[in-house]
């Protein structure tokens, strides 16, 4: 064979394929990257978390942009939280109305109601709601901002994004939420008495004067206000995946996602602790 035949055939041959083991874990993902990102990920949050209290404690205050959150978090939340709340007050009221005639218990419906969904069922179902609508509203926009460089421009502008993006957007989520959760509370025990009802007659008085006897405020109150920590990690979540973007139109998705599902997980894992903490504080 000549030369310039066995340059031919070495060219359709092509390159030398290398022999490489399997590995159990991706190249990155071995379990001690996977640790070392879930502990960066905490201190880039902590870092962030002292950027954004520095900016919010610090003059001028972004009062317009304040105001303008909180219509988005509050008034434009109210429509799907009163839906979620006053669905939850129908089924507590039939699942409550089926186990309580179990017992011959039925005069203890309207307290069983009330204490379900002012205590249990309207914070945490009011946390999840605002965190699927506003903790994804947050994390896109920002994330969109991010990506098309308009916070490198508001800083060339000599803005603190901090304070006009983050500390408003955070402190709308942390008013709001009680608020909020009021709503979800009285559609819930106004659509419990409905349904109930509709089964057998209740006077609403009367379901008002039996369902709260006996109430104090160290009943309620810490509940309600308990979503303020629930308000807190929905922004504070948000903001930072939405700061932390990279990658275009996909990391914009990502960052939507993650605030979602991340701010979703916070809310539950700090109710476990908010439960136990109002329990030992206010018996």
């Amino acid at each position: 064979m000549t030369e310039p035949q066995s340059t031919l055939v070495a060219d359709i041959a092509g390159p030398t394929i290398e022999r490489r083991g399997v590995h159990l874990f991706p190249e990155g993902d071995s379990p001690w990257d996977l640790i070392n990102g879930f502990f960066e990920w905490f201190g880039n949050l902590g870092v962030f978390s002292w950027e954004v209290l520095k900016a919010a404690v610090t003059p001028p205050f972004e009062w317009r942009e304040l105001i303008r959150q909180l219509d988005e978090v509050g008034s434009k939340s109210l429509p799907l939280v009163a839906l979620a709340g006053g669905a939850i007050g129908v089924v507590i009221s039939l699942e409550a109305r089926y186990s309580l005639s179990r017992f011959g218990a039925k005069s203890l419906f309207p307290a069983t109601l009330v204490y379900s969904v002012v205590q249990v069922m309207g914070p945490i179902i009011t946390g999840l709601v605002v965190s699927g609508r506003v903790g994804a509203g947050i994390g896109a926009e920002l994330a969109s901002m991010k990506v098309t460089e308009q916070i490198d421009a508001i800083e060339a502008s000599a803005i603190n994004p901090y304070r006009l993006l983050v500390a408003t957007r955070i402190l709308a989520c942390i008013l709001m939420l009680p608020l909020l959760t009021i709503a979800a509370d009285g559609c819930g025990l106004m659509t419990g008495w409905f349904a109930q009802t509709l089964v057998e007659p209740l006077s609403l008085h009367q379901f008002i004067e039996n369902g709260f006897r006996g109430a104090t405020f160290n009943a309620f109150l810490p509940q309600t206000f308990k979503t303020t920590v629930y308000g807190l990690i929905i922004g504070l979540i948000a903001c930072f995946q939405g700061m932390q973007t990279r990658g275009g139109a996909a990391g914009v998705g990502r960052a939507a996602t993650n605030s979602v599902v991340l701010g979703s997980l916070f809310i539950i894992l700090a109710d476990v602790v908010l439960v136990k903490f109002i329990l030992v504080v206010f018996p």
